[in-house]
């Protein structure tokens, strides 16, 4: 990850007081604790969501699954009870669909990270009811680990990479695709230390 941050610099150098001023990036080494099932219905639940509102619904969804967040869990889930913990309905049907479509068998849940393509894995989560790119970029990095993931609809990543490079404008997702091809392999390291920016002065 020296090497890589080293890279980003090396191609925008304005990148170097953020990376320098923040703990390393971790993408590559932080091994999540949430199964694929659970980091799902984390994504769809933080959905154009504060971090902190987000956080304590999800919290208040894994105690419905008596600390277990999988499939069965989720079986035995009505929308009713989940729309009590402040879960929209159509937040509700996607994560009641994350059981159904497992075990219809248009996807296989459990082994989504032998999906090596991100096109494919992209293709495969996006079909289903309620999961958007957004979702699907967020599991592939905070999940996965996958370093090449560039969510430019993410508003924390538009906000940061603005704020690294001064600008006054509103950056463009369509331009800042354009822009982050440079990075490539690591947009999801640059992604990362755009969130960091924002929590610097």
């Amino acid at each position: 990850m020296q090497a890589i941050t080293a890279e980003i610099v090396a191609i925008d150098p304005k990148f170097e007081l953020v990376i320098s001023g923040s703990t390393l990036c971790d993408l590559d080494s932080k091994k999540s604790k949430n199964n694929h099932v659970a980091a799902l219905s984390k994504s769809i639940i933080s959905q154009q969501l504060a971090v902190k509102a987000a956080d304590s619904i999800y919290q208040r969804f894994r105690s419905l699954c008596d600390g277990d967040v999988n499939l069965e869990s989720i079986a035995g889930l009505s929308q009713g009870q989940l729309r009590e913990i402040g879960l929209s309905g159509a937040k509700a049907k996607a994560i009641m669909g994350l059981h159904q479509s497992h075990n219809s068998g248009s996807i296989d849940l459990h082994n989504l990270h032998k999906i090596h393509d991100d096109a494919l894995l992209s293709q495969q989560l996006t079909s289903l009811w309620g999961i958007g790119p957004w979702t699907v970029h967020m599991f592939m990095m905070f999940q996965l680990g996958r370093l090449d993931v560039w969510p430019v609809g993410d508003l924390g990543v538009r906000r940061g990479w603005e704020k690294i490079h001064r600008m006054r404008d509103e950056v463009d997702p369509a331009k800042l695709i354009k822009l982050g091809e440079k990075f490539a392999p690591y947009r999801s390291v640059v992604a990362w230390y755009c969130w960091r920016a924002l929590d610097q002065k």
